[in-house]
């Protein structure tokens, strides 16, 4: 018996978002919107996405500091609905992003780990009875990668893992092996192949099959997403949206896939329900805050 439909494991940061009409060079300095802090971070976002669309449990393995945005942080996991009995708090401040968004809606962003990178394979260890609880773990590599091999490692039988690794570092492959699927897009593909990666996005993820993982998917951006394993590839469409803030939305995507894989949907079919849900979190500002619930997913 499962207590919770996902466990996060990974980074809790505070969003520090400014508008600007255009990104600086080099050496340059632009004037921007007024700051506006959100609660973000990859793992963070995942959860509360996931709670959003009415997952029945989630749960966040992070660490925060002991500061007003650790507060701030916690505070938005419970008010969605997410068990924060994994959120850790102390050891360095909160992690924080530096965002900044264009018009189009395309962000740039600078994070400082803070309290993410005290999440240490001890933490992991010790959340043991969190791991077994969960029918889905999904973790992104704002931790360190020792913390995400610790997952790995003490994953239970039949508990399928879901990876994200972003920002992208070459994997071990113990790691790769466990994916069910690794979610990447283009330059994270190219990272964790090493390659040019020339051709298709079949090309690609034939490529990153071949480096361990059972699935694949490569997102597209508006060309929607590739999902491959070793019997078929298949294309999911997107949905045509006015896009207002890209910040968070593969956040949306990741976790609306392990959360469907989790009440039983086929791969190609989780995909396909992900892609509608981070279409949704792009017509609203912010990460957290642009989190679509089920009624508004399909609506699209």
């Amino acid at each position: 018996m499962y207590d919770y439909d996902l466990l996060v494991v990974g980074s809790a940061n505070a969003d520090l978002v400014i508008g600007v009409e255009r990104r600086p060079a080099a050496g340059e300095t632009v004037l921007g919107s007024d700051l506006v802090v959100h609660p973000g971070g990859k793992g963070a976002n995942q959860a509360v996405a996931a709670a959003r669309l009415g997952a029945r449990t989630a749960a966040l393995l992070a660490r925060v500091g002991d500061d007003t945005h650790g507060r701030l942080l916690i505070q938005s996991q419970r008010e969605a609905g997410v068990d924060t009995v994994g959120m850790l708090v102390g050891g360095a401040p909160t992690g924080v992003a530096l965002i900044t968004v264009d018009p189009s809606g395309d962000n740039s962003i600078v994070v400082s780990q803070g309290a993410n990178a005290r999440l240490t394979p001890e933490d992991v260890r010790a959340a043991a009875s969190l791991l077994h609880a969960s029918r889905v773990v999904s973790a992104q590599l704002e931790i360190p990668l020792e913390t995400v091999v610790e997952v790995v490692r003490n994953l239970p039988s039949g508990t399928r893992f879901v990876l994200n690794p972003s920002p992208p570092r070459p994997l071990p492959a113990e790691v790769l092996a466990a994916c069910d699927p690794l979610i990447v897009n283009e330059h994270e593909a190219r990272v964790i192949t090493g390659a040019a990666l020339d051709g298709s996005p079949e090309d690609w993820a034939a490529a990153l099959l071949a480096l361990g993982p059972r699935s694949v998917v490569v997102t597209l951006g508006s060309e929607g997403a590739l999902v491959a394993t070793a019997e078929s590839m298949t294309r999911v469409p997107s949905v045509k949206v006015d896009a207002v803030d890209t910040t968070g939305a593969g956040d949306a995507f990741t976790a609306a896939l392990a959360w469907r894989l989790g009440t039983g949907s086929s791969l190609p079919d989780a995909a396909a329900y992900a892609a509608r849900v981070g279409a949704a979190a792009v017509t609203r500002p912010g990460a957290q805050e642009s989190y679509p619930t089920a009624e508004e997913v399909e609506a699209l």
